[in-house]
């Protein structure tokens, strides 16, 4: 059996991730023991929460540590078996870490249609599909007719989010970082409008994007962003904190907006945050839905793919710096 290639974090970064953060390694594949399963990687997904997780700022991930596999989830094929759950050359959703091959108990892996692209399994399926589904329905409770605006909405959580408020029958107006990401909003996601963030002009772009001013503000970024929404929520708007992608990659990460607490106060705006594993009990379901929507072409999944274990530290360096659409995926084989 060949050597098992395994990306390490090198050194917790102390400013932007560089791909030297990160070093290659060879080991050996390791072995599964009773109630076990040993996977083969296919593809990974990389998001930018991931960065926080390395800043230590993502509690859920635990405290950062160097030295480590960088981690990760998969979806992998069982090479070797010893739990009656699972058959070799099941394929699986597995926290495969970035490495050829991991070893799990069999209650931590999730057996999936062998059939289905990899992509659509760490993507809309996975994680990024579940966060824009609850944080949207279950958070955000949008109703017809009223203005969702979502940032990062090129990204792996903020694309579905709009196609899913304009499912609801909403207005729709996403926030992204190019003139490009703008346009693929509007004329292949069918967002109602977008508005690029590094337009010298933007509070009053987004302004004019907003003439009834915002009803669900799906945040990813935090920062500046945040602060221009807060100033145009409606009276009992709600705002969804999903993510702060902007402070992520720094050492110095901003702070926080203005108009918090008084803005919120004067025009009883809630704002909640949320983790998405709150919903595991109704996954299923909200998978099932999706892949009818994703099925009948009203929900159209976007990702950028990287191919080659090896290419993961780029493939996040790139993530970070606002390059991919959609879901980020690795394909190791």
């Amino acid at each position: 059996m060949a050597d098992n290639r395994q990306v390490l974090i090198a050194r917790l970064p102390s400013g932007r991730l560089q791909p030297g953060d990160f070093e290659i390694q060879k080991a050996a594949v390791p072995t599964c023991r009773e109630g076990e399963v040993l996977c083969r990687t296919l593809a990974l997904t990389i998001g930018a929460g991931q960065r926080a997780g390395l800043q230590g700022s993502a509690s859920y991930a635990g405290a950062p540590v160097a030295g480590v596999v960088m981690g990760g989830t998969g979806v992998a094929r069982v090479e070797a078996s010893n739990s009656d759950a699972f058959r070799v050359g099941d394929v699986v959703v597995a926290p495969t870490g970035w490495q050829d091959y991991s070893v799990h108990p069999a209650r931590a892996v999730r057996r999936v249609d062998a059939g289905t692209d990899p992509a659509l399994h760490l993507g809309v399926l996975g994680t990024n599909g579940l966060t824009a589904y609850f944080g949207l329905l279950e958070v955000g409770k949008p109703r017809p007719g009223e203005t969702v605006v979502v940032s990062a909405a090129a990204g792996s959580v903020g694309h579905i989010v709009g196609q899913i408020a304009k499912r609801q029958q909403c207005r729709v107006v996403g926030v992204a970082g190019s003139v490009e990401k703008c346009r693929i909003l509007v004329e292949e996601l069918g967002f109602d409008s977008a508005v690029n963030y590094k337009d010298p002009d933007f509070r009053a772009a987004f302004k004019a994007a907003t003439p009834g001013r915002i009803d669900v503000y799906f945040d990813n970024t935090g920062g500046d962003i945040l602060e221009s929404a807060l100033f145009r929520m409606n009276t009992h708007g709600r705002i969804v904190c999903c993510g702060a992608v902007s402070q992520y990659d720094t050492a110095n990460p901003g702070p926080g907006p203005r108009g918090v607490p008084g803005l919120l106060v004067n025009n009883r705006v809630r704002m909640e945050g949320f983790l998405v594993f709150d919903y595991m009990e109704r996954y299923d379901k909200a998978r099932a839905e999706m892949a009818g929507w994703i099925e009948r072409g009203e929900l159209k999944p976007r990702v950028t793919e990287f191919d080659g274990l090896e290419k993961a530290p780029e493939a996040f360096v790139e993530l970070l710096g606002g390059v991919n659409v959609g879901t980020t995926i690795v394909r190791v084989v």
